[in-house]
């Protein structure tokens, strides 16, 4: 995916980037509005646009009415810390798909840009997901190791459905975290390892090949083979 990320404050500009960078995304990055709006016209093949309300030369909601103006669909998240309603109306009237107040989560933004080009691509959102002989019905909330029903709790589904969708890639204890507590805890806590655990003795202890397997230092990862 190809990110526009408009957004003067530099400290948060490095965070998304650094974030949308790990996740293989890359990332073009304008500090003021002018020069965010010639990118946005610029730049072919954008995927996505993230631009700030409160910008230097350019505020991002006339940045957003000249990119609509100009007939470009590409999706266009804003990320403010205005958190009134009328401001998220006016963000939305503007011609902006989502907006997401300030501070947030790298994990939020990440699926609301992942939400925002499925739909823009209209894909329907998967209501399986199948690795090896794992499966976990997003509907049913039914999950299943070959014929084997398995039951888990509200928590451990979530973690075994986040590493489903992410199957072959290392997650860091912090991504769980935020994406499973969603709140900032202490990435040194072992809630993570005490609820991969729990999932792991469920979903492998009793079957092979092994599937969760742990990257010492960094985090968790599905796959098949260690």
């Amino acid at each position: 995916m190809r990110v526009l990320l408009v957004e003067d404050d530099a400290k948060i500009a490095d965070f998304v980037r650094k974030g949308l960078t790990q996740e293989g995304h890359v990332v073009d990055l304008a500090s003021d509005g002018k020069a965010g709006l010639a990118l946005a016209l610029g730049v072919e093949a954008l995927d996505v646009i993230i631009v700030d309300v409160m910008l230097p030369g350019r505020d991002g909601l006339s940045l957003i009415r000249e990119v609509r103006r100009r007939d470009l669909a590409t999706p266009i998240i804003v990320v403010s810390a205005r958190d009134a309603v009328e401001d998220r109306v006016a963000g939305l009237e503007a011609g902006a798909d989502d907006y997401l107040t300030k501070p947030f989560s790298f994990a939020e933004l990440h699926a609301r840009l992942q939400a925002l080009t499925r739909r823009a691509n209209r894909q329907a959102p998967a209501t399986e997901l199948t690795y090896a002989d794992l499966t976990l019905d997003l509907r049913t909330r039914r999950v299943s190791r070959g014929d084997d029903v398995i039951d888990l709790s509200g928590k451990e589904f979530t973690l075994l459905e986040f590493l489903l969708r992410n199957a072959e890639r290392v997650l860091s204890k912090t991504m769980i975290l935020e994406h499973v507590w969603d709140y900032a805890f202490d990435p040194q806590t072992n809630v993570v390892d005490v609820l991969v655990c729990r999932v792991r003795n469920k979903v492998d202890r009793d079957y092979d090949p092994k599937l969760i397997h742990t990257i010492r230092g960094v985090g968790y990862v599905l796959r098949a083979e260690g």
